[in-house]
């Protein structure tokens, strides 16, 4: 088979093609044919060098769609999809004609869903899935501010709040483009400006109560204005850090608020962790309600390094590779 294949950890030109021997199926593994597979930009920092559990040379590539060509009967010939948190990383991912799986990782892909438009939902439902519903219990009635709602991510954690029956607040330097799912079950938009006080817009917002729950999926440069935002005894979700690591907290405030910070992370959730999730999403988008962001740009594995040089310069919307 062919397959994208990194060495050494580089900008996205250490990315080759190699030929690779097939996958094997056993027992315990199943091998798919990849029909789509999206380009993250956790893929583009593992190359990079920035995951230091990888183990080189690996094939990168976490998010998936294809079907089964060797495994358990009732498997063979299945449409399926899948990401994880180790593929990619410390087993191969899914830059290649054929991967391998855990069968316990298979799940059915949804039918309304394109294999690329499958492709590229992964990560980004899966870890906002996996920090507002399962870590910080969003319900129903409860308000949710999202910063960074623009983003993969962000987009999927709307879609999510919004299908759990909360109010919806956006956050964002851009307001969601009509073509992104996302801007449909935003109740609220607040741009974001690091000299403004964000806090106090959304307990406006919220008539001075603030959000219940708060997802940053920037961190960082937000987070101030993130802890700012939250209700009494609101809690905060943080998945990333752009700008400084470090950020000064008021301890006071925060115990007082008796505010809880969970941190995510979504590396932690192996591909057998992920299908499940998934399985637990399907209906969402079997139904139309959960939506994919749209895609970009579509690549062959012979325009490999181009996928991932444009997912490094930020392009709007998701990049696919179909092998």
């Amino acid at each position: 088979m062919r397959a994208l294949r990194f060495n050494q950890f580089g900008d996205p030109a250490v990315v080759h093609i190699t030929d690779m021997p097939n996958p094997l199926a056993s027992a315990q593994e199943a091998v798919i044919r990849v029909e789509a597979a999206s380009v993250n930009p956790s893929d583009v920092k593992n190359v990079a060098g920035s995951m230091e559990w990888t183990v080189l040379p690996r094939t990168p590539g976490r998010d998936f769609a294809g079907v089964v060509v060797s495994g358990p009967p009732e498997w063979c010939g299945a449409a399926v999809w899948g990401t994880g948190g180790d593929v990619g990383f410390t087993r191969d991912g899914s830059h290649a004609e054929l991967m391998s799986v855990p069968v316990e990782a298979l799940v059915w892909k949804p039918e309304r869903l394109s294999f690329d438009e499958a492709s590229a939902v992964g990560v980004n439902f899966v870890v906002g899935w996996y920090g507002a519903v399962e870590t910080a219990q969003l319900t129903k009635g409860e308000t949710i501010a999202i910063f960074g709602v623009s983003g993969g991510v962000g987009g999927a954690v709307a879609q999510i709040a919004h299908a759990v029956g909360a109010t919806v607040i956006g956050v964002d330097r851009r307001k969601p483009s009509p073509e992104k799912p996302a801007a449909a079950v935003i109740d609220h938009f607040v741009a974001f400006d690091p000299a403004a006080d964000i806090g106090a817009e959304i307990k406006a917002l919220t008539g001075g109560t603030g959000a219940q729950l708060v997802y940053d999926a920037v961190g960082g440069v937000t987070t101030p204005a993130a802890l700012a935002a939250l209700a009494h005894g609101g809690r905060l979700v943080t998945i990333s850090v752009v700008g400084p690591r470090a950020v000064e907290i008021d301890l006071k405030d925060l115990y007082r608020n008796e505010t809880r910070i969970f941190g995510i992370d979504s590396t932690k959730l192996g591909v057998v962790e992920s299908a499940r999730r998934l399985a637990k999403m399907a209906p969402y988008f079997e139904s139309g309600e959960f939506r994919p962001l749209p895609i970009a740009v579509r690549y062959s594995l012979d325009g490999g390094v181009a996928a991932y040089q444009a997912v490094a310069d930020h392009i709007v919307g998701r990049v696919v590779i179909n092998p």
